[in-house]
């Protein structure tokens, strides 16, 4: 049997493995095993899999595979910030990025090829959009930096952060991110606590509800403006769902998990979001959900941008004001920017279906020669 026609365990979550080994005619219980080499010892080759019995091993050698994603290349940021470029299909690929820190080491993972969205700021959104991610390509990214980095569940914990904040928008992916994250959960998986993985909306308004009932995460929401007239602008989202029902979606959030708290991303764009008069409408909105917080982020720079970031004095002048706003506001230090991995610079490999990277690139074309 070819491995285009084996199953990739890979895309099973706890229970549906349980079922598949079902199937098969197995015990669960020797799902629950496999599991355990899968994602605790990080193995992919069924041999090495000494506590299984050896009819099983061959069972499983000539009906599965544990596949994940192929590197085609990694590099790593003067910072320590480490970089994957991870091939997907033909001419297909995501980037996945480890932001090391003292006290922790966050995994951000992308959900889609390209993203289908086109927010103004961001670079993935120049590449346009080819497909959703399986779930055993999206877990698979943790899977592979867990073994780059030596990470051992439960006792070297090099990965103690996932954040779904990589290219895509992981609610339009709803099902194959949930399994995802449930195996980042599962004590079987890579088992994290609820707080350290963290899922990023543009603000889909329906599946932030389904969410919520779903699966127990934590929420981030890309905001970057508090009026209608400009998040539209940055947002294109915001048309289907304006600010008001996202309001009213996160309150709902907040009223199911009483106990958690929503992080609105707010990227700050020299002369676009940043000024005196975006901070009293950003505080007016953090006024309805007063026990979230706020994570400023510096624009980062990609080739062909007519943003730009914001300066020095004038993001320090908007946090001021939202803390005497006694607004809970955090600023992102940008990382990794030297290697493309910092905050909306991800770009990977996509066979768009969108023509927006066309787009981008004959309005890259025409902005030169009128520069010349």
């Amino acid at each position: 049997m070819s491995q285009v026609e084996k199953v990739n365990l890979l895309d099973f979550d706890r229970q549906g493995l349980r079922e598949f080994f079902a199937q098969l005619g197995e015990k669960p219980y020797r799902a629950e095993q496999v599991m355990k080499w899968m994602y605790h010892h990080l193995e992919d080759n069924f041999e090495n899999m000494t506590d299984v019995g050896k009819a099983l091993r061959a069972k499983l050698e000539a009906s599965c595979y544990i596949g994940p994603p192929k590197t085609l290349f990694d590099k790593a940021a003067a910072d320590g910030t480490h970089k994957w470029l991870l091939g997907m299909d033909g001419g297909n690929a995501v980037e996945a990025v480890y932001i090391p820190e003292p006290t922790r080491g966050t995994l951000c993972v992308s959900s889609q090829v390209g993203c289908g969205l086109n927010c103004q700021f961001c670079s993935t959104a120049t590449q346009g959009f080819n497909r959703n991610l399986a779930t055993s390509e999206i877990i698979g990214q943790m899977w592979v930096a867990a073994k780059y980095l030596g990470n051992v569940t439960h006792q070297n914990r090099r990965i103690t952060n996932v954040v779904m904040m990589g290219m895509g928008e992981p609610l339009l992916n709803f099902d194959n991110v949930v399994k995802a994250m449930s195996l980042m959960r599962d004590d079987l998986g890579f088992g994290l606590a609820s707080k350290r993985v963290t899922l990023s909306t543009a603000g889909l308004v329906p599946m932030i509800d389904k969410l919520s009932e779903s699966i127990d995460v934590s929420l981030a929401v890309s905001l970057h403006a508090a009026n209608d007239e400009l998040r539209t602008e940055l947002v294109p989202l915001n048309k289907r769902f304006p600010l008001a029902e996202l309001t009213a979606a996160c309150q709902r959030w907040i009223a199911r998990k009483p106990r958690t708290s929503i992080t609105f991303e707010y990227t700050l764009m020299k002369g676009v979001n940043d000024q005196p008069e975006h901070a009293r409408q950003l505080i007016k909105f953090m006024r309805r959900l007063p026990t979230c917080k706020v994570n400023l982020i510096p624009f980062n720079p990609f080739p062909g941008t007519r943003f730009e970031r914001s300066d020095k004095e004038v993001i320090h002048a908007f946090q001021t004001q939202l803390l005497n706003a006694n607004i809970l506001t955090m600023l992102r230090r940008t990382r990794g920017d030297d290697i493309d991995a910092a905050c909306g610079q991800l770009k990977g490999q996509v066979l768009d279906r969108t023509r927006r990277q066309a787009e981008f690139r004959k309005r890259l074309e025409e902005d030169a020669a009128h520069a010349a």
